[in-house]
């Protein structure tokens, strides 16, 4: 069986109400997951549970390092906890798609909150964020 390495060099997109910024150069961990709802379809005479495919479900977390200004991560953040949804396009590597370098694009997620000062002495200032809902597509062209 052929085995392949992959060395995760993400790029993180997110477009808000400010616009688009690439902030891929701050961010050091990106998480992608992608499904459907499990929608219960048992009925009499099935001997055990049946599901059917619902709605798309996603959930993308991201580490990043804070930086302030505009166009920055906080700025950022802050305009689409307030603004209420965001679009983020992501890829494995780079921004070129392709079979071997998918590309995600979430759209309409939603941002709960976010960290903007998170501070100990001697550290760099990094904040988990998590968007979740909206809808997904995957393309390789």
């Amino acid at each position: 069986m052929a085995t392949t390495t992959f060395l995760g060099n993400a790029t993180v997109n997110i477009t808000g109400p400010g616009g688009s910024v690439d902030v891929s150069d701050n961010c050091s961990s990106c998480t992608i997951t992608v499904g459907y709802d499990a929608l219960e379809a048992t009925a009499f005479g099935n001997t055990g549970h049946q599901f059917v495919k619902g709605l798309q479900s996603v959930e993308v977390s991201l580490t990043l390092f804070n930086s302030y200004g505009s166009g920055e991560v906080e700025a950022t953040l802050y305009d689409v906890v307030n603004g209420g949804t965001a679009t983020l396009v992501i890829s494995p590597s780079g921004t070129t798609e392709s079979a071997t370098n998918p590309e995600y694009t979430i759209t309409g997620c939603f941002l709960e909150s976010f960290t903007p000062v998170n501070s100990t002495v001697g550290e760099l200032s990094t904040q988990e964020v998590t968007f979740t809902g909206g809808t997904w597509a995957r393309d390789i062209t």
